[in-house]
């Protein structure tokens, strides 16, 4: 069996829309595509009165290298969530099949789903936040088309082990493609399952440039998947998704420089949130400091309301996380540079002598 059996049939036979860049390359005078033969004001000569490429080959080659794939398992868009919303069309017919979630979780799962009125199964996670997997196969019916698990989890901070992925994606073969969201993996101590894709067909990896490699503003991120799946997705994807602009910011990004600037900046957040989790976990009032393996942390508190006001009155915005399930009383706090993490110490009443090292 095809993991193309488990999409939509008319997507499948979709005659997919063939643009100017598509059907014509090379030449020194374009004349194909309608656009203007200027460049606009303060251009700079980046070329911004041209179309971009559909899937610009420099950006590909260079997040092949850093994931270690192949680039017919790779396809580039805005983001992780132009990912997570091209599956969902791709794979699931409105008003008769389905998703399964793990809650707490990110919310963009649930959002496309429900845009393209297809089901929504929540398995909930554990109340450690681990993934129940035995639950999560209980829950499966033959509407579930995906199945998403976040590792590092969004907003617990929790992991999926290895071992848990690979036995999931074992039993969904046939049945369900796998979507194994790594947006925060960067900072964790367990690696990439990118590994697995030539050993399931049936699995699926996310990956974005917008947390580790500090490129939120410039939308870029990666479906990582057998290439059937990703020519699948080709299919329905606009025909110029990138921003000349956003390929240059993460050109740069990834360049030599850009690496170790990046890498140098995770291991700062690895220590900080180390010494964090320790100041809070000692200050009257809070509850407990969630175990993380991303770029925050999610804290109990006694009044978590209160919590939320004194910080912003102290001019720091942080997440309020009450609706998702098992969270309650708690709040998401970004891990920032060294002076960002004690102002928030500061603003909650951290001693001087139990912040820690900066």
């Amino acid at each position: 069996m095809s993991v193309l059996d488990l999409a939509r049939a008319e997507i499948r036979a979709l005659q997919p829309y063939s643009s100017a860049r598509m059907e014509a390359s090379g030449g020194e005078l374009l004349l194909n595509a309608n656009e203007s033969a200027w460049e606009p004001t303060g251009d700079g000569g980046t070329g911004c009165n041209r179309y971009p490429e559909p899937q610009p080959a420099a950006l590909v080659d260079a997040l092949t290298r850093l994931y270690g794939v192949r680039r017919e398992q790779l396809l580039v868009g805005r983001g992780s969530d132009e990912a997570i919303d091209l599956l969902v069309r791709a794979f699931c017919r409105a008003g008769r099949d389905a998703i399964l979630v793990q809650p707490p979780t990110f919310g963009m799962y649930a959002v496309c789903a429900r845009i393209q009125d297809a089901g929504v199964v929540e398995v909930p996670l554990r109340g450690d936040f681990s993934l129940d997997v035995d639950a999560v196969l209980a829950a499966l019916t033959p509407a579930v088309k995906l199945v998403f698990a976040c590792t590092p989890n969004n907003p617990a901070g929790s992991v999926v082990p290895r071992a848990d992925i690979e036995r999931l994606a074992q039993a969904l073969a046939g049945r369900a493609l796998l979507v194994v969201d790594e947006a925060y993996v960067e900072f964790a101590d367990e690696g990439s399952v990118v590994d697995l894709l030539d050993r399931y067909d049936n699995l699926a990896v996310l990956r974005t440039l917008s947390k580790a490699w500090a490129l939120a503003g410039a939308r870029i991120g990666c479906l990582l998947a057998h290439p059937d799946v990703v020519a699948l997705l080709r299919r329905i994807m606009p025909p110029y998704p990138l921003p000349l602009p956003s390929v240059n910011a993460a050109l740069l990004a990834l360049s030599g420089w850009g690496q170790a600037n990046a890498r140098a900046h995770i291991g700062v957040v690895r220590a900080e949130r180390a010494r964090m989790r320790a100041a809070l976990a000692r200050l009257p009032g809070v509850r407990a400091v969630l175990a993380s393996q991303a770029n925050f942390l999610a804290v109990r508190f006694d009044d978590a309301g209160a919590a939320y006001r004194q910080l912003y009155e102290a001019g720091i915005v942080v997440r309020d996380v009450r609706r998702h399930p098992g969270l309650d009383d708690a709040l998401r706090i970004t891990v920032g540079t060294p002076e960002e993490n004690d102002r928030v110490l500061v603003a909650l009443g951290v001693p001087m002598q139990a912040r820690g090292a900066a």
